[in-house]
């Protein structure tokens, strides 16, 4: 697969836009494994293998481990997540999912009982910038496998 344009060159602006909002999503409280688990998971049901490996990465740099990673597809079946982080990834499925399905208010429910109005804000905000640096990734066809992560300090 060939990597179709450079889109950081082509639109910087844009560009800077999309990190604005990734700087204040990495910013807003909620916390750096959860919001890993979160991008991982909406860039799963996407297919973009770029911000799969990407997040992949972040997250074992940041001490996540392989086994939830690995079963993160299938979350429901295991006991390796917390209420929050379920609660969290249902909220992603569902709004990743959005053309194909509701979001009920059971579910929102569920998701409030987990996060408070700013956190349940400042997530759905996580999951709309991700959904939308999974866009550039598929439809630009960025290549996995180039990106690093930071250095942890």
């Amino acid at each position: 697969m060939t990597q179709r344009i450079e889109y950081t060159k082509a639109a910087p602006g844009a560009v800077k836009a999309m990190y604005q909002l990734e700087h204040y999503v990495r910013n807003c409280g909620i916390e750096h494994s959860l919001l890993e688990l979160v991008k991982f998971r909406a860039s799963q049901i996407n297919g973009c293998a770029y911000c799969m490996d990407m997040h992949t990465k972040d997250a074992r740099a940041a001490g996540e481990s392989e086994q939830r990673l690995y079963l993160l597809s299938v979350w429901r079946e295991t006991s390796f997540y917390s209420e929050r982080e379920q609660a969290a990834l249902e909220w992603t499925e569902a709004l990743t999912l959005l053309p194909s399905n509701d979001v009920p208010d059971e579910l929102y429910e569920r998701v409030h009982a987990q996060f408070n109005d700013e956190e349940l804000t400042n997530l759905t905000l996580a999951i709309v910038a991700i959904n939308g640096w999974n866009r550039f990734g598929v439809g630009f066809r960025s290549e996995p496998g180039t990106y690093q992560p930071a250095q942890q300090r």
